[in-house]
């Protein structure tokens, strides 16, 4: 039975299950990835901790070039936008070459394409950053930890080591 985040969809018939019929007995199972080590799907936490890490750079980052008065509304807003395009940038453009953005690097996990590809690409990058920055398409997963945003790029997040 699925999460009520995951697929509601499950009972159809096959959309939750293994090639020989059974449920998955670990996320990524139905992808072909390992249950664990090198390759398997990555974990909520290591996935939050790698975003907030690379939130909190984006600010430091704007903080460098934009001083933020917390009493200004107008300085605040403009600080805000500012550090919404360093995020995008030190999202989008890491991801399309590497994989990985710093945030993850320090989690020791990336973004892998399903098709075998080396590259994600950019429109995967960005499309998955527009995603993420709406926050439900992250949030909302299903038994093999994607979210909407991983399985519109046909991505998953797995482990470096």
């Amino acid at each position: 039975m699925a999460r009520w985040t995951g697929e509601w969809l499950s009972s159809l018939g096959g959309v939750n299950e293994t090639s020989d019929g059974k449920p998955p007995r670990w996320p990524g199972e139905r992808l072909g990835l390992p249950e664990s080590g090198a390759g398997s799907v990555a974990g909520a936490g290591r996935r939050l901790v790698a975003l907030l890490l690379d939130l909190l750079l984006a600010s430091l980052l704007t903080s460098l070039f934009v001083r933020p008065d917390y009493s200004n509304v107008a300085v605040m807003q403009e600080y805000n936008l500012w550090s919404l395009g360093v995020w995008a940038a030190i999202t989008v453009l890491p991801v399309t070459f590497f994989g990985f953005t710093p945030g993850m690097a320090s989690r020791r996990i990336r973004v892998a394409r399903l098709d075998g590809g080396t590259v994600v690409g950019l429109p995967r990058a960005l499309l998955r950053a527009v995603l993420t920055f709406l926050i439900i398409p992250a949030a909302v997963r299903n038994e093999d930890g994607r979210g909407w945003h991983d399985r519109l790029t046909a991505t998953v997040v797995v482990l470096i080591r």
